[in-house]
């Protein structure tokens, strides 16, 4: 299922902070604000900043970094809610199997497991249903298999 994608990965634990620093002050150029980006701010979201509720949060995070540099969230464009949760729980599963223990390295791991790919969320939807409006907007229950679950910390 996964295309042939090789990912950029991160050289130093400072580059996975700066991604996710950035992304809370909205000081990220646009252009940075890549799939590994996604990523590794939300692997350094679960890992290192228990105080921001990743569940609540992640939404109004990305919208608001978004708009500060430009973007739009509509129908079309900007934040996706469905995508960004499967990833979530796909971060999560990671972390919950991972042995490595660096910042970097489990980022890096991560974006060269199953859970990193591009198309990871189309494992469990339809491509019709994940790109609809109503996923786009809001979450939406997968169609195809379920997102994995277990006890978030």
């Amino acid at each position: 299922m996964t295309t042939e994608y090789s990912p950029r990965l991160f050289g130093r634990d400072a580059d996975v902070r700066a991604i996710g620093e950035g992304l809370l002050a909205c000081a990220l150029p646009r252009e940075a604000w890549t799939h590994e980006a996604h990523l590794g701010a939300c692997l350094w979201l679960l890992v290192e900043r228990s105080d921001i509720d990743v569940d609540a949060e992640i939404g109004g995070l990305i919208r608001r970094f978004n708009e500060s540099v430009g973007g739009v969230n509509d129908d079309t464009q900007g934040y996706h809610d469905s995508i960004t949760r499967a990833y979530v729980a796909g971060v999560r599963l990671f972390l919950s199997e991972t042995v490595e223990t660096g910042l970097a390295a489990r980022v890096n791991a991560l974006l060269l497991s199953p859970m990193g790919a591009r198309d990871w969320p189309l494992r469990f939807y339809s491509r019709d249903l994940l790109f609809s409006v109503a996923a786009r907007r809001g979450f939406v229950e997968a169609d195809l298999a379920p997102l994995p679950d277990f006890d978030r910390p």
